[in-house]
């Protein structure tokens, strides 16, 4: 072995302490000068300067610069392996780790608990379970697994990859377990929407006597507003308050709990919080804004969000996005407008997570344009970018752009994920491209990245049941590898009703009954079918049993926007000042309809026991309708460019739909209705959707 003189190695070691300084504090210009100094010293070629270097250029995100220092060594050890992987992983290549760690298997170096704790954490990153899995398996031969560091990665990668079981066995079968093996645990329950079991662990990890840290109450709470736990969640309150704990200062805690009481219906109590929090932090604001939009108080979000934007704190890319979808959910035009016009005067509007949230707010209050001009404007796009645009287009009934587009985006080699492929079916199925479909289905299925989930058949099942393809449909569902879901088959309900298949509906509309016997439109759907065929006992049979289950639908909701102020209508609504107005102008509506287009009333879409009178009543008072009504009686077309836009929160009826085919014709305007499934456009007495929706 080489000798050194003191000097060397005190120089050496001086050297060496000077990297880690670099390295801890992200000192990349130091860190060259100290590169620099090792090589003039003749230590080019030291062991550990060398892994050094490669920690410090990994940290301080030159990677290239990483790989260059370990590919000239003549000497590596695990050190030297460990402290790459994790440098690409810090810079989020986990799939070049993933490859090291195989290059390392064929040479003489043995990986440590590091190294294992690295690679499972790029499983994760990725979604491979199935890689993570061989890791742990190598784990288990080597002894590696009960090293806490080890188990608790496995527990992690499990977790995030959605294979909760697994990580609940492993979490079982630990010798020791830390905070980080708790954490780890409660929050994968809380990614696998297993609430009940996070808040049962918790308890457990208490009577273990660990203390739970910032991130256990963090999850804790998110998993008691999920559950709508508002007992469960004010002890944790009445806990960190007790016990000293300093959460009102620990913003992702006071965020939490805010987020909560919202979610619990409790706004006064997260009003509270928010009001004894001194120092607000961007998070509690937006917990609290969000809280209030969700709950339907647009107009206290809003004077909010004007409080936050007034404050000294700026906002950040998660305020601003989360705000944007609430004026995309709700299709506020133009607070979406001046929200897109504030972004551009902060640093955080450039943040491609906001780009996002404005390309989708324009596809959502139905401007198709806006959202084309800003999406190709843009400095950065991420597969969520393209999908969000492909996505759109499908809403709008504009599948070849859908297919265009994607096309684009591999040919700027962005590939896509599982929800693109699921945006570009869903175009396909609203503009019955079959061919380009299947071919897409085929892609997907041949895609060894992606698994095919019970959503991409349900698509397939939609775009042959829109074709008139039924049993083509219907086999996709029996040879399908996995379990139908209730979307998939009333799907294939839906279709059977469109194309009369009596028989299919019946079977079909059965199986719903039996899977998902307390939801009312399961019951609709079946009763129609009936309905249609003229099988009137039978329809009455099954809307007994709604009356028997005292099942109720969801009410229906429209809405449109006229002069920067919401107008919110539900069915049989009579609370509006200009309801008498706006009764006037649907009835003149009704009248030249019938005139000049021979409208009449879909009978069929109001019960079969009301008197011919009432239901004409019974349809005028549809919500959309209502909203309509307003517009015309307001001139809310005037400053929209001859366009009527209206929202509403359930599927159009098939009467509505009739009428506002009619009205375009005799009042030649455009009328764009947003409905749970898709955008229709209706111009000169034609709909986007050609009468399947």
């Amino acid at each position: 072995m080489k000798k050194f003189s003191f000097s060397v190695l005190s120089e050496r070691q001086r050297l060496a302490e000077l990297l880690r300084c670099c390295s801890k504090k992200w000192l990349l210009n130091q860190g060259l000068q100290v590169h620099g100094a090792v090589v003039k010293g003749g230590l080019g070629f030291d062991l550990m300067l060398n892994n050094d270097l490669i920690d410090m250029y990994g940290k301080c995100g030159r990677v290239n610069a990483a790989c260059a220092v370990f590919d000239r060594m003549l000497e590596r050890n695990v050190v030297s392996w460990t402290a790459l992987m994790c440098g690409h992983i810090q810079n989020d290549n986990a799939e070049e780790s993933l490859f090291l760690l195989s290059q390392m298997g064929l040479s003489d170096v043995k990986p440590n608990q590091f190294t294992f704790s690295m690679n499972l954490k790029a499983c994760s990153m990725l979604n491979l379970s199935d890689t993570g899995m061989q890791i742990h398996d190598t784990c288990v031969k080597t002894g590696f697994d009960m090293v806490i560091v080890v188990g608790n990665s496995i527990v992690n990668m499990y977790s995030k990859c959605g294979r909760i079981n697994e990580a609940a066995r492993m979490f079982d079968v630990m010798p020791v377990r830390n905070l980080v093996s708790w954490n780890s645990m409660i929050a994968g329950y809380n990614i696998a929407g297993l609430g009940k079991k996070a808040v049962v662990l918790f308890q457990k990890m208490l009577e273990n006597e660990q203390a739970p840290d910032e991130f256990t109450f963090t999850s804790i709470l998110k998993a008691c507003s999920g559950l709508g736990a508002i007992k469960e969640g004010s002890q944790i309150h009445a806990f960190l308050a007790t016990s000293g704990f300093p959460y009102l200062i620990t913003t992702s805690i006071a965020g939490a709990l805010i987020d909560h009481y919202v979610k619990c219906g409790k706004l006064c109590e997260a009003r509270r919080v928010f009001g004894q929090i001194e120092q607000k932090h961007v998070i509690s604001w937006s917990a609290l804004i969000l809280g209030n939009a969700q709950e339907g108080n647009l107009a206290e979000a809003m004077d909010l969000f004007k409080q936050l934007r007034g404050s000294d704190i700026q906002p950040d890319g998660f305020a601003l996005s989360s705000m944007i979808g609430v004026f995309a959910d709700f299709a506020l035009v133009e607070q979406g407008k001046q929200m897109h016009a504030y972004t551009i005067k902060v640093p955080s509007g450039l943040e491609i997570s906001v780009c996002n949230s404005i390309v989708d707010m324009y596809l959502k209050c139905g401007m198709m344009g806006e959202a084309e001009r800003f999406f190709a404007e843009m400095a950065m796009r991420d597969v969520f970018s393209w999908t969000i645009m492909i996505n759109g287009y499908g809403k709008h009934g504009l599948g070849k752009e859908a297919v265009f587009l994607i096309n684009k985006m591999q040919s700027n080699n962005i590939e896509p994920d599982d929800v693109t492929y699921l945006a570009v079916l869903l175009a396909c199925s609203h503009s019955g491209l079959i061919e380009e479909g299947q071919e897409y289905f085929s892609r997907l299925c041949s895609d060894h990245r992606i698994k095919a989930r019970v959503e991409h058949y349900a698509c397939m099942v939609d775009l042959l049941g829109r074709a008139g393809r039924l049993k083509e449909a219907k086999d996709i569902i029996d040879c399908m590898p996995l379990k139908p879901n209730i979307g998939i088959w009333q799907a294939l309900l839906s279709a059977c009703r469109i194309h009369a298949d009596v028989e299919l509906g019946i079977e079909v509309g059965e199986i719903l009954l039996r899977l998902d016997g307390d939801n009312p439109v399961n019951y609709v759907m079946l009763s129609n079918i009936y309905a249609d065929a003229g099988y009137w006992n039978e329809c009455e049979r099954v809307r007994e049993l709604v009356k028997t289950k005292r099942l109720k639908k969801e009410a229906g909701r429209s809405w449109v926007e006229i002069d920067k102020e919401v107008h919110f209508f539900y069915g049989g609504d009579d609370t509006h000042p200009l309801i008498e107005k706006i009764h006037e102008v649907l009835k003149e509506m009704e009248k030249k309809m019938k005139e000049e287009l021979g409208y009449v009333y879909g009978m069929k879409y109001v019960l079969r026991d009301v008197e011919e009178e009432s239901k004409e009543e019974s349809l005028r008072f549809h919500s959309e309708k209502l909203a309509i009504g307003l517009a015309l009686v307001c001139g809310g077309w005037e400053k929209s460019g001859g366009v009527i836009r209206v929202f509403k929160n359930l599927r159009i009826c098939g009467d509505c739909h009739q009428f506002i085919k009619g009205l375009s014709k005799i009042l030649q305007l455009v009328f764009l209705v947003r409905d749970a499934n898709r955008f229709h456009r209706f111009e000169n007495g034609l709909c986007s959707c050609r009468d399947y929706w």
